[in-house]
């Protein structure tokens, strides 16, 4: 219980900084929707091999937990409403959605891809 609880908190801290930085690169609100497809990809990518490995608390939950954020999405979303921008919002929202799962998916895929080949 307090290895997980260790490995989600560093991974935690460690996602939030690489988004923190990410943000720095590529303002909100299209910063996040990178963010968020990113980790939706990576998170399909990795999900079996760290499962393996015994790592998916430190990986999955912690760090690609702490990069991505739902709550950054909403709040992008909600300023792009309120400020008039309705079409921007729309498209922020929808796009997020679908990128993300496209993401997860392709993730998967190229880990099946990878694995299949046996690299």
């Amino acid at each position: 219980m307090l290895t997980n609880l260790f490995h989600v908190v560093l991974g935690g801290a460690i996602g939030s900084a690489l988004r923190y930085l990410s943000l720095l690169a590529l303002p909100a609100p299209w910063g996040t929707l990178g963010i968020n497809v990113l980790g939706s990809f990576l998170i399909g990518l990795l999900f079996v091999p760290a499962g393996r490995l015994g790592v998916s608390v430190l990986l999955l939950t912690g760090v690609l937990g702490g990069f991505t954020t739902f709550s950054a999405f909403a709040m992008d979303a909600a300023r792009l409403w309120t400020a008039g921008q309705v079409a921007q919002a729309a498209t922020y929202v929808a796009g997020s959605v679908i990128l993300s799962l496209i993401a997860v998916a392709a993730g998967a895929s190229l880990f099946h891809l990878l694995a299949a080949r046996g690299a």
